[in-house]
């Protein structure tokens, strides 16, 4: 039921609710409510943040975050009943905003150089290439040709036919048989 007061309990009602809104202890959520929430809540929110990033210390860091900020703004927050959905949604707000900032952080990296290889590769294949060469300088003249015009020069067998005068089926002999020859020396070496 609705009562209507006079004009002075009105003026009363309004000048208690100014001094009310004056009081910090009356208005928003008190310390010991924030600690109280703390207490007993850190653990899901926790949880929470672990759902939404990927590494411990990111998380940890987001629910502390969270609960300063709540701390800090605690005065705004005019029902107390709400105070952990409020960090929830605090601890939301910051996770997106932490993985923002490492997606906004891989883009801007520079991106690794994918043809260079590694030192070790480097030296490795520099070895094998010296090697393949010695015993590519040992072979008869012609399959060193084949081979060379072939896989290095990267020709037809036509083509390489065509260049050294022989025949196709001749090409094809001194490339198989050189290719043995190669095979068989490097497993060796």
């Amino acid at each position: 039921m609705l009562r209507y007061g006079t004009p002075g309990e009105a003026a009363g009602s309004a000048a208690s609710a100014a001094a009310a809104a004056d009081d910090p202890a009356d208005a928003g959520v008190s310390v010991d409510l924030l600690t109280d929430t703390y207490r007993a809540h850190y653990g899901t929110l926790l949880r929470l943040a672990a759902l939404l990033l990927d590494d411990p210390h990111s998380c940890e860091d987001v629910v502390q975050e969270a609960f300063v900020r709540v701390h800090v703004a605690r005065h705004r927050l005019r029902e107390p009943d709400k105070t952990l959905a409020y960090l929830r949604q605090t601890v939301v707000n910051l996770s997106r905003s932490t993985l923002r900032r490492r997606l906004m952080a891989l883009r801007l990296m520079p991106r690794p150089v994918l043809d260079e290889p590694a030192a070790e590769e480097g030296a490795h294949g520099v070895l094998e290439r010296d090697a393949l060469v010695r015993v590519l300088r040992d072979l008869p003249r012609r399959q060193r040709e084949v081979i060379v015009l072939r896989y290095y020069a990267d020709l037809t067998e036509v083509q390489v036919a065509d260049l050294l005068g022989l025949s196709v089926g001749s090409v094809k002999a001194y490339g198989s048989r050189g290719l043995e020859a190669l095979r068989a020396r490097m497993e060796t070496s």
